[in-house]
């Protein structure tokens, strides 16, 4: 019997989306992956920058490592490296490592007795009231939410932004949406599946911008705050809720660890997709420090730099361009690191369990500017 070729099927947006990147491939058995159908599946990240793998559930996480590697042969640890053991990072209270595969991460929700070698651990879904400065009512929690941080997988200090990351839906609680509140004046919403991995598309948000702003970005580049996980760790967004950055109170550089300048991070503000050539806005906002214009001159106020990075990145997560995804247990989500934000949404019950492998790899090579 023939073996059929491999099929990639664009996302359909729904009603009133204007969406213009996400697909779903088929045929394709991940655990014994070909160098034919890895070409498949690389064409169709860097052309739908966010694909979709349905009934994934049984794929062990040394396939989900193998083919996040795949995408970059010489990297090899996990995309904050050590750091996320320091008791200090945001990061840290909210992933698990698999312990025979030390790449991946489980993310989620709730008390697991046994998964993959771990056994009677809590999982703890991040909340927008631990990074914003204003939050939602307690007794309207279940029923609204927010964006929780606006992000790009990198550890922004010492390693380079991963090429892409892996995200598998093991479990994933079902009954009820939310409705996301834009909370920035706009009267904006979302209704949105409860637990979805919202994206917008960095190209979407570079093409948005004015000639002039697209000039500005495509010449001007970003550093971002050393240790920044530790840096942005007691600090607050602003009221708008829209998880674009924090602001405020984070820490001095005495309080932080040693700070090696050679790995301090400056990336350009636009990624070159390696297949299109396109452009993508790609800025982790509240990692941001100072930025570095064409004349050679230095941005460095703060709140001028996050007020810069604000305006850029607002117009492309307004609702019309965000891809929500509505997780089914099974999903194997791959997305385009370098071309695409997301950020975590939601607001789950104690007795939700949300239990996801998560896995992305610090890159060999910085991301290529224009």
């Amino acid at each position: 019997m023939a073996v059929l070729p491999p099929t990639v099927h664009p996302i359909e947006p729904p009603s009133g989306s204007l969406i213009d990147f996400g697909a779903q491939i088929e045929g394709i058995d991940l655990e014994t992956l070909s160098d034919e159908q890895f070409t498949t599946i690389r064409n169709a990240l860097y052309h739908h920058h966010v694909v979709v793998f349905k009934n994934q559930r049984n794929i062990s996480p040394k396939a989900q490592y193998e083919l996040t590697k795949r995408f970059d042969p010489q990297a090899d640890n996990y995309g904050h490296g050590k750091t996320i053991d320091a008791k200090r990072s945001i990061l840290h209270p909210d992933l698990k490592t698999v312990p025979h595969q030390p790449q991946v991460q489980i993310i989620g929700n709730g008390f697991v007795e046994a998964y993959e070698g771990l056994e009677n651990f809590q999982l703890r879904h991040p909340h927008h009231r631990t990074f914003h400065r204003d939050h939602i009512p307690d007794d309207k929690d279940y029923d609204y939410t927010r964006f929780y941080r606006w992000h790009i997988d990198a550890a922004l200090y010492d390693l380079n932004p991963p090429q892409v990351t892996t995200l598998l839906a093991v479990r994933v609680p079902k009954g009820r949406r939310q409705t996301l509140l834009y909370d920035d004046g706009s009267g904006e919403t979302m209704d949105v599946p409860l637990g979805t991995t919202a994206f917008v598309s960095g190209e979407r948000m570079f093409e948005l911008l004015s000639p002039a702003e697209q000039e500005f970005v495509r010449t001007s580049k970003i550093e971002y705050a050393p240790h920044p996980y530790i840096w942005m760790s007691p600090a607050h967004s602003r009221s708008t809720g829209l998880g674009l950055h924090s602001e405020g109170l984070e820490l001095p550089p005495t309080d932080l660890p040693p700070i090696e300048q050679d790995k301090i991070k400056i990336f350009p503000m636009l990624w070159k997709n390696p297949i299109t050539g396109k452009l993508s806005l790609q800025i982790h906002p509240s990692a941001i420090r100072r930025i570095h214009l064409a004349d050679g001159s230095v941005i460095d106020d703060l709140e001028r730099v996050r007020d810069i990075v604000y305006k850029l990145q607002r117009p492309g997560i307004s609702p019309q361009y965000v891809y929500a995804h509505d997780w089914e247990e099974g999903d194997l989500v791959l997305f385009n690191n370098r071309g695409v934000l997301h950020s975590v949404v939601g607001a789950f019950k104690p007795e939700e369990v949300r239990l996801f492998r998560q896995c992305n790899l610090a890159a060999s090579e910085p991301p290529v500017g224009p």
